[in-house]
């Protein structure tokens, strides 16, 4: 009786050791994930403020998904007893881990006046935004195109403030050719840059000031995005038909530019690695345009059906497999789909409506693809 129980003790055991793991890993990984922050705000950490008050403050102005996981990742980082009374700026999306090193770093206030160059997939936009004491968040003063004409007068006068926090911010799916030339038009950089490897930069938003290179910049922002692919690389699914982190990439790049919609990424990655595992043409349209452009610009127009059928080694509906090199450069959330696709059969999807952001219906056979497509050209032929 005695051994039963002490084999039950000892399952019981390491069965409670596999699950105090797996919940230790999943706070890790919440803890370091993108944050929920839709929009930059100014976090107050008052004098002989304490974590748990600042977590509170966080949690209740919806910047944090959790104030226990922030907490006991700040002790676990040895951060509790580092916290810094100041003004903070808290960017949209920062992460927990982020938010913790930003309060514990201290220094001279980061709110007030920010300047944000952001680089679109078919627009670049400089914002200059300031905060408004009364809540806390960026109220938008001014916005421009830096290719178009002289910068406004209030960007002028915020250039020359010493207290001007700036920032580049990268759009999901902006070619490398983008970024590049976009960085040319952000004044306060400098130096010259080589356009790097297509789908090497994370879409996110850097921290930069006035003097620094722009090599070192696209250098920050291929080292986040090895960090991104490695870790999505290590949690992947089992049975993925890529040999390569660069081929996840590849895939990413798809998914990243066929929907905008953040609720079917993993359901369009789906599709596509079905396709793959039946030995199906990926036949994606975004393949053919970058065959086109070389990521160089916009098309600015529709597919021609000779576009469709001319083989460049990009063009997925003549190659067979994937193209030799991403179609842009992705997001985190586009390389966790392509990495842990949906478990579905679907092999097919065309537009709901024309509006991208309505998303895809998605079909297993082709009579209910052409279904689908049939009602899509209706769409079109009514609103024309």
């Amino acid at each position: 009786m005695w051994r039963s129980i002490a084999s039950n003790a000892l399952t019981f055991l390491v069965v409670a050791v596999f699950l105090f793991g797996g919940v230790l890993i999943w706070a890790q990984d919440q803890y370091n994930a993108e944050g929920p922050l839709a929009e930059a705000i100014c976090l107050e950490v008052p004098r002989g403020s304490t974590m748990k008050r600042v977590s509170d403050d966080l949690a209740g102005r919806g910047a944090i998904s959790s104030d226990t996981i922030f907490r006991l990742g700040a002790d676990y980082a040895d951060k509790t007893q580092e916290l810094k009374a100041g003004s903070y700026l808290i960017a949209e999306g920062a992460s927990m881990a982020q938010i913790t090193d930003i309060i514990t770093r201290g220094g001279a206030s980061t709110c007030g006046t920010e300047v944000v160059y952001r680089i679109g997939v078919t627009r670049a936009e400089v914002q200059v935004r300031e905060l408004d004491p009364a809540t806390g968040r960026y109220v938008e003063r001014a916005a421009f195109d830096p290719g178009e004409g002289a910068a406004p007068e209030e960007y002028a006068q915020v250039r020359t403030r010493p207290d001007t926090r700036y920032r580049v911010a990268l759009a999901e799916g902006v070619t490398s050719w983008q970024v590049v030339q976009e960085l040319g038009q952000v004044d306060i950089l400098e130096g010259e840059v080589e356009v790097p490897a297509e789908g090497s930069l994370a879409p996110d938003s850097y921290e930069v000031t006035p003097g620094d290179m722009r090599s070192a910049l696209v250098d920050r922002m291929r080292q986040r995005q090895e960090i991104i692919l490695d870790e999505a690389w290590s949690n992947r699914a089992d049975g993925l038909p890529y040999e390569t982190k660069e081929e996840a990439l590849i895939m990413a790049s798809i998914i990243e530019k066929e929907t905008g919609n953040a609720q079917e990424r993993f359901d369009v990655a789906s599709v596509f690695v079905n396709r793959l595992e039946q030995g199906m043409r990926l036949q994606t349209d975004p393949t053919v345009i970058y065959g086109i452009t070389r990521g160089e610009g916009v098309l600015g127009r529709g597919l021609r059906q000779s576009e469709l059928q001319r083989e460049t080694p990009w063009n997925t509906y003549v190659i067979d497999g994937l193209p030799p090199t991403p179609i842009a450069n992705p997001g985190r959330a586009a390389i966790e789909a392509a990495l842990n696709p949906a478990s579905t059969d679907y092999v097919f999807f065309v537009a709901k409506t024309l509006d991208p952001a309505d998303g895809h219906n998605f079909a297993v056979t082709l009579d209910e693809h052409n279904r689908n497509v049939a009602a899509y050209r209706a769409l079109e032929r009514a609103n024309q």
